[in-house]
């Protein structure tokens, strides 16, 4: 096994744990949170998984960066959009941003104050996290063909 397919290895066990953390929130914790109109439901799966997946974001995060200069692909042209790699690596960083974003406006405002006034709006924010874990999912399934 060369490093590349070690660090692609540790890339996908991080987005396994990742993407799937949020989908079983989004297809099995929220409905219920959101029919009982219980916050807490919410809390407390983000209480457990919170280490875990801030873990697993992080790592997919170095292992990513580094599989992106493995294929040649440098901070200079990250967005870039020239080709199919650099197209697929921009759009994954846009992604990215939009996730801090969301966790960002989570964390301070609506975690904090959560309630069941408010579950509906983090209730969009978690299928937004989701929604953007499994496109970059697909995404990067994309670059064994070249990319986008």
């Amino acid at each position: 096994m060369t490093l590349h397919h070690f660090i692609l290895t540790i890339h996908l066990l991080a987005a396994t744990v990742w993407v799937g953390g949020h989908l079983l929130l989004s297809i099995s914790y929220l409905p219920k949170a959101l029919k009982k109109k219980d916050p807490k439901i919410i809390l407390n799966f983000e209480k457990k998984f919170e280490a875990l997946g801030m873990s697993s974001l992080a790592l997919l995060i170095v292992t990513g960066i580094w599989m992106a200069y493995d294929f040649g692909v440098t901070i200079e042209t990250w967005f870039d959009f020239s080709g199919g790699f650099e197209t697929v690596i921009s759009t994954k960083l846009v992604l990215l941003f939009c996730t801090f974003v969301c966790a960002i406006c989570a964390q301070l405002y609506f975690i904090p104050n959560l309630d069941k006034y408010n579950i509906r709006i983090m209730a969009f924010i978690i299928l937004t996290v989701t929604s953007i874990g499994v496109a970059m999912l697909v995404l990067g399934f994309t670059l064994r063909y070249g990319g986008i």
